[in-house]
């Protein structure tokens, strides 16, 4: 009665159709066969009947002895011989419900009238469908013929061949389907609250602890430098004192030889001049006071030598004593013209901006004030450029200097999270010299905190629009504070004193001032400055309309060089508003000869004897000025000309000096990268709110997709995982762009001064590997218990992980490619649509291997498959192939996603090397 090779073939080209008809020798059309019901059997005539059946037929002929199946085997419909029961199934003898006419615990009915019994079990290609033969749940079937109720402590899934003993602490009633694990999943969201709970409340006074611990460590290192820098001088004027006095007492003697002769000539000639030998023996006793005290003092110096190598104050003196001086950088432009399409943004712009001297820049709205700084700067790209720019004498490009450009943007472009000293010494340990020691870091940064009136919220929080932090003014302070904390040659301000009180303007003005006093070049412009300001310039560069220069030259001739045009201050008015208004036709005024305002850049130009343009040439005509213009501009030359040369000498003097010193080399990538990692870390302690905003939201997620999508044996679970990697997805790459573009304009500042953008990139990644691995942990605490799979904990663990890492890339190039709020649309729909494309059988093959989505979701039903047996064997077989799945697949659906990841995070990098 046993099915044969062929038997069991038509048996398994069957499985699958609609209508389950078998069409064989003995049940078709013309015979049928007892056996041919569901449920029976028939014996072959003999052995030989069975090894010689013939290619055409391959099915032997079974008519005879026909008889219900065997307790433990199968009989399908439309075939007469019975197949053995798989592991997992219950296939008892059947009894006839007489209500019904059903044969129990199957489905099939037995003809009324016929002599036919129930039989053991029913179509295999029924049980597909109906799950007749099945284990049911909570009961466990250890042979194919008996069922069990499973024990208390213990359950048995549908299918089970055995009891599974409940874990710790898990709760498992009589006949239980699954294992109670909530207990274990609420334990772990307690402990994950706790944790949070704890960087919470505990990170800030982690940081506080720490940075006020380094500023101890700073403080206390600045103040032994100073000391030390103090003794110094102390010692070089003792040794000045001593051989001031030595000279003195060899000039004042008037007979040397008498110093060779005997004692006795000596004393005759003190006797002969009794004021001179009484003067000259109290500057020997005193010479001799002097040279005893500095060979002691010389004595004790030597000695604290040995002591000062160890010590921080020894470090910082030898440092400072082999600390190069800063470079000068010397800007000068000759016939400079900017222009875009048409319209011209700059013309003929001819002067310098000379190193040591603070340059205003004043002019009405419009008049290029940004793009003079622009053409400074060397961001010249995008315009038409006509004209020379020379630097030090050279014709080059501004972008090879910089490395000691420092550029302070209107706009107060600072990190809001962290504090006034943390901004400032990020600022100066990456874009100082590397080779600059600490301790001289530390004393750099303790002066400009000093000279910017910074030292009370040095240790408070700048702040941002959603956080309360300092002040206005004193974060206007601050972005001036990361430019001169890296001690630049070139120092260019853009609206610095904007919203600053007088008194602070003139505090921040005088940190300038020292600043050109190292030998800087500053450049600032500069609106509405009040009197006591404008005067603390020393050149002045006034723009009219068009990018025509009316004014450039030092601040003390200013007045004289309008007077001579017929233009007069009037009393209590501020001369730079005045000329501004003047410019724009809003303060009335004759000028010599037919000249009006709006011939001031041309009079300029005529002053300075520079080429006039072809578009001037009818304003040249339209005045007959010529002699009085020529005799006013050489009085005014002879004046500047008299305070420009004596410093001419010596600028060039030390720029030929100093050339080796332009090519300031920086920290490279690595130790940018550390500086990075300390300041992301940081911000990520203070933005712990965030954080566990987002892991709550996972415990959210989690609990609704675990409770409401239960697994599904029959399809594996695909709709379950489906939701779930839309949850993560979207949560997650919501989460990754807040990396990136809440400082889009930080990182754009920092790039442009010659910080590494590798660096940023890779501190930023590597400190979102924490979230990586922490957020699939968070929502397995509560998915997994309540959902409760087939799959282990560690597979989906492994699949989550690396689904978090792939989307965190994505979200990472969309935060580089688009502003905050369509990159937030796009982190939305974009999971959404690629799991609708990659589940959905319609789209090809060749689109669906480039959909993570897919990857993610073969990997979490062959985690599942893989603990499916016995009688689940063809159900999940049937389930992989249905969906294209492979069971061996799954460390490659994993290396894909994780490849996936990598992937776009090299686009992410190039993105932000070279979008602007």
């Amino acid at each position: 009665m046993m099915c044969s090779k062929a038997e069991i073939e038509l048996y398994l080209s069957s499985l699958g159709s609609k209508s389950i008809v078998r069409i064989s020798r003995n049940c078709n059309q013309f015979s049928w066969a007892p056996g041919c019901q569901s449920g029976w059997a028939c014996s072959a005539p003999d052995a030989n009947s069975l090894a010689n059946n013939s290619f055409e037929n391959p099915v032997p002929s079974r008519s005879e002895n026909c008889r219900p199946c065997c307790p433990g085997f199968f009989c399908p419909r439309g075939l007469t011989c019975m197949m053995p029961c798989p592991l997992g199934a219950y296939c008892p003898l059947g009894t006839l419900n007489k209500t019904t006419n059903l044969c129990d615990p199957y489905s099939y009915q037995i003809t009324p009238g016929s002599n036919q019994t129930c039989g053991s079990a029913d179509s295999w290609a029924d049980v597909i469908t109906t799950n007749d033969v099945f284990c049911p749940p909570g009961h466990h079937c250890p042979t194919t013929t008996q069922k069990f109720n499973c024990s208390k402590g213990s359950y048995c899934r549908k299918g089970s061949t055995g009891e599974n003993k409940c874990g710790w602490k898990s709760r498992c009633k009589g006949n239980s389907e699954k294992e109670n694990i909530t207990l274990f999943g609420g334990i772990l969201i307690v402990v994950l609250i706790v944790i949070l709970l704890l960087v919470y409340n505990c990170s800030d006074q982690f940081i506080a602890v720490r940075a006020k611990i380094s500023s101890k460590s700073r403080k206390k290192a600045a103040k032994i430098a100073q000391e030390s820098a103090t003794a110094r001088k102390r010692w070089k004027l003792a040794k000045e004192l001593v051989l001031r006095h030595e000279v003195e007492m060899y000039e004042s003697s008037d007979a040397p030889e008498e110093l060779a002769t005997s004692s006795d000539g000596i004393l005759h000639a003190d006797k002969g001049n009794g004021k001179r030998s009484k003067s000259r023996r109290k500057l020997n006793v005193r010479t001799e006071r002097f040279r005893r005290a500095y060979s002691q003092i010389d004595k004790e110096r030597a000695l604290q030598l040995d002591k000062d190598k160890l010590t921080l104050s020894g470090i910082v003196s030898r440092a400072a004593e082999n600390r190069p001086q800063r470079p000068m950088l010397e800007v000068a432009f000759k016939g400079l013209t900017l222009s875009i399409g048409k319209k011209k943004l700059l013309q003929c712009v001819t002067g310098k901006l000379s190193p040591g001297r603070i340059t205003a820049i004043m002019g009405p709205s419009g008049a290029g004030k940004t793009t003079f700084l622009n053409a400074v700067l060397g961001k010249t790209s995008g315009y038409k450029k006509d004209g020379l720019v020379l630097v030090n004498g050279k014709s080059g490009s501004m972008q090879s200097y910089k490395k000691i450009i420092g550029f302070v943007p209107q706009d107060d472009i600072v990190h809001g999270n962290l504090t006034v000293e943390e901004n400032l010494w990020f600022s100066g340990c990456c874009r100082l010299s590397k080779s600059m020691s600490k301790a001289d870091k530390v004393l750099i940064l303790e002066r400009v905190i000093g000279s910017l009136g910074l030292q009370e919220i040095r240790n408070s929080l700048v702040g941002t629009v959603e956080k309360r932090g300092i002040s206005g003014g004193q974060r206007k302070r601050v972005n001036v504070g990361i430019e001169m904390v890296m001690e630049p040659s070139l120092l260019i301000l853009d609206e610095p004193t904007t919203g600053l009180d007088s008194a602070s303007s003139q505090q921040l003005l005088r940190a300038l001032r020292h600043e050109a006093s190292q030998g800087v070049n500053v450049c600032a412009v500069i609106h509405q400055p009040s009197y006591t300001l404008f005067n603390m310039f020393d050149d002045f560069v006034l723009l009219a309309r068009g990018g025509l220069i009316a004014y450039h030259g030092p601040i003390s001739e200013v007045e004289n060089y309008f007077s001579g045009l017929g233009i007069k201050v009037p009393d209590r008015e501020n001369p730079p508003d005045y000329y501004i208004d003047i410019l724009e036709g809003i303060a009335k005024t004759k000028m010599r000869g037919h000249a009006t305002p709006k011939h001031l850049p041309l009079l300029w130009i005529l002053h300075n004897g520079y080429e006039v343009p072809e578009d001037m040439q009818k304003d040249l005509e339209e005045i007959n000025m010529m002699h009085e213009l020529y005799t006013v501009g050489s009085i005014t030359r002879e004046l500047s000309s008299v305070e420009q040369t004596k410093s001419k000498d010596s600028v060039h003097q030390n720029v030929s000096q100093r050339n080796d010193l332009l090519n300031r080399k920086t920290p490279g990538v690595l130790a940018q990268y550390r500086y990075y990692l300390g300041r992301v870390a940081k911000q990520r302690l203070r933005e712990a709110t965030q954080q566990a905003v987002d892991y709550l939201i996972l415990c959210i997620a989690g609990i609704c997709i675990g409770t409401i999508t239960k697994v599904n044996d029959d399809t594996l679970g695909a709709a379950s995982y489906g939701y779930t990697i839309i949850a993560v997805s979207l949560l997650c790459q919501l989460a990754a762009l807040r990396s990136f573009s809440p400082e889009r304009l930080q990182y754009w500042r920092e790039r442009e001064s010659g910080m590494s953008s590798v660096a940023y990139f890779l501190a930023r990644d590597t400190i979102d590997h924490f979230n990586t691995v922490v957020k699939p942990i968070v929502f397995l605490s509560t998915f997994y218990f309540f959902n409760n799979p087939r799959s282990t904990l560690r597979d989906n663990y492994l699949v989550l992980l690396a689904l978090v890492y792939c989307v965190t890339g994505i979200g990472y190039t969309l935060a580089i490619w688009f502003e905050l709020g369509l990159a937030q649309l796009c982190s939305a729909l974009l999971p959404v649509v690629l799991v609708l494309v990659g589940t959905d059988p319609k789209f090809p093959q060749f689109i669906k291997q480039f959909c993570y989505p897919k990857w993610t979701l073969e990997a979490f039903i062959v985690a599942g498959a893989k603990n499916y047996s016995g009688v689940w064997l063809i159900t999940r077989c049937g389930a992989l192939l249905k969906g294209g799945y492979d069971i061996n697949y799954f460390a490659l659906c994993i290396a894909i996603m994780m490849l996936n990841g990598v992937l776009f995070r090299f686009v992410a990098l190039l993105s932000l090397l070279k979008l602007r």
